[in-house]
């Protein structure tokens, strides 16, 4: 695609990056919507092939498939486009709110609307899945891995890189065919190697910059959402259990009160979940050093949790098409896909319970709502989601600006 299309990729990532309330199933849901069916720059089967390699990288898996997309329409520079601007809207959001939350406390109006608008997104995200689930669960056993896999989730609380190896070994080894069915595509090693060292380059440079002026506390910072940045598997859901506790009860930057107001804001605003570490890190900076070190510890949580996402992108992305070239790597990617549509039904559920209960409990792995907890709020907001976009077919726009100024009236009501 021709630089000539620059407008209509800043409108289309920009719509994107603006809407992506929710987590990633809504985000998926969103991109789905605009890349696939409304403008058709990704074909069904290549959205699904990306959105299969993202979920076995490290890191936040739509943001991942945002880069991919925009890089396949676009090259280099459509994947950094495409990349940012799923990021930076909610970034700038999280600022503000972290400011906002050091000066004020919490802030109950906008959470209130930001209620509202979770509510229009379970609509989307329920949307959504069933066409995903139409579209790629073909065969018989295409469905009974999708529901395995939701099981193993929901049910069990299985690792789920330990369900994606599963998937792939089962739909590599019940592959019938054996040969290329095209010519693979040549990837040459130096320009592999050339993506990996520069982009591991661009993500050491501020640690570097940092060891030589001895800036402890954020080389620290640094370096603890580096480690995360490569062992978020399944997306940030994965590793917030453990980073709660490293920051809470091992570094102390912030108290359990404050951790589960920085997720409850993340969970609110666009953009990927793993942007809670940039609220962490500007409240720890603030505690030990004051503004100008909150904002320093922000944009460094900002730079170490997404570069790395680039690096996985630009060196992975091109082996899409060498692996759908032969047909039993092609099974196995087929079946990673069918394991991520559980995977998706999953965290649709999740989802849905926490915003529609205010107290839910594991019974062993699996989340059940305490029903006496209900929140009416919620459940009146979603109700009415769902007839504005069921019913009178308004957009995820519009209803999404209802549903917030809703949420808000309801709440000074």
């Amino acid at each position: 695609m021709s630089t000539q299309t620059l407008p209509n990729m800043l409108r289309a990532f920009g719509r994107i990056g603006f809407l992506s309330f929710g987590g990633p199933a809504a985000q998926i849901a969103i991109m789905h919507e605009e890349l696939v069916e409304r403008r058709r720059w990704l074909t069904e089967d290549q959205f699904l092939r990306a959105l299969s390699l993202c979920m076995l990288l490290p890191g936040p898996e739509a943001m991942q498939l945002a880069t991919y997309a925009g890089w396949r329409i676009c090259g280099v520079f459509g994947g950094l486009l495409a990349g940012l601007l799923f990021v930076v809207p909610g970034a700038l959001v999280i600022f503000a709110l972290a400011f906002a939350y050091i000066s004020y406390g919490q802030v109950p109006l906008v959470q209130a609307a930001f209620v509202g608008i979770k509510a229009a997104v379970i609509i989307v995200v329920l949307q959504a899945l069933l066409r995903l689930g139409n579209k790629s669960l073909g065969a018989n056993s295409a469905w009974v891995l999708a529901g395995l896999a939701f099981v193993a989730l929901f049910a069990f609380g299985l690792p789920f890189p330990l369900i994606i190896a599963v998937a792939a070994i089962y739909g590599y080894v019940t592959s019938k065919a054996d040969s290329a069915t095209t010519a693979p595509v040549h990837i040459p090693t130096g320009q592999t190697l050339r993506t990996v060292l520069i982009w591991s380059a661009l993500w050491a440079a501020p640690m570097i910059m940092l060891w030589l002026f001895q800036a402890d506390f954020l080389i620290q910072l640094g370096l603890f959402f580096s480690k995360l940045a490569v062992v978020t598997f399944g997306g940030a859901y994965a590793v917030l259990a453990y980073m709660s506790q490293t920051v809470v009860q091992d570094y102390g930057w912030v108290t359990s009160g404050q951790m589960i107001d920085a997720l409850g804001l993340a969970e609110t605003t666009p953009g990927p979940l793993i942007l809670v570490t940039e609220f962490v890190a500007i409240l720890a900076g603030a505690e030990n050093g004051g503004i100008g070190l909150a904002i320093a510890a922000g944009l460094l949580a900002l730079w170490v949790t997404f570069t790395p996402c680039f690096l996985w992108i630009f060196a992975a992305g091109p082996y899409i098409e060498t692996l759908t070239s032969r047909p039993k790597l092609s099974a196995a990617l087929s079946a990673i896909t069918a394991a991520v549509v559980g995977a998706i039904l999953n965290l649709s559920i999740w989802f849905a319970l926490h915003v529609i209960f205010d107290q839910v409990n594991n019974w062993g792995a699996m989340p059940l709502p305490a029903f006496s907890s209900i929140n009416v709020i919620a459940t009146i907001l979603t109700i009415g989601a769902a007839i504005l976009m069921l019913r009178f077919k308004l957009g995820l726009v519009t209803t999404m600006g209802v549903m917030a100024l809703a949420g808000m009236g309801l709440s000074v009501l």
